[in-house]
């Protein structure tokens, strides 16, 4: 059973930035490749970026250049910076082991509660 935490969401303009944070303090999380996926209102959620235990990293395209996934496994905790924020960016945040041969994949499915972004001016 995980019980990922989300939080760091909140109201910006666009071109703003969030740290979004994640942890699960039971998690033997320095065993686990993790992800950070999103859904839109109405939509259905969606891949943003993975980490591997080791620090590689993977990107949406719609993300690409905009976004920093990056882990402190002492911390048992992720992060996600959200920098040039857009309207589009606008969703449910959420966190999730991620299996390690297809970095999109989440590995439960068991979700936590999300972290909620919005993007407007």
């Amino acid at each position: 059973q995980v019980h990922f935490v989300e939080s760091g969401g909140g109201l910006v303009q666009p071109g703003g930035s969030l740290r979004l944070s994640c942890g699960d303090s039971e998690l033997n999380f320095y065993v686990y490749d993790m992800g950070w996926y999103r859904q839109p209102p109405e939509k259905q959620r969606e891949w943003v970026a993975s980490i591997t235990t080791d620090g590689r990293t993977n990107y949406a395209d719609s993300v690409k250049g905009r976004f920093t996934i990056s882990r402190d496994n002492v911390k048992k905790t992720m992060y996600l910076q959200l920098n040039s924020l857009k309207p589009e960016d606008t969703a449910a945040y959420y966190c999730m082991a991620v299996l390690r041969t297809s970095p999109a994949t989440p590995m439960f499915g068991s979700w936590g509660q999300g972290t909620q972004v919005a993007v407007s001016s």
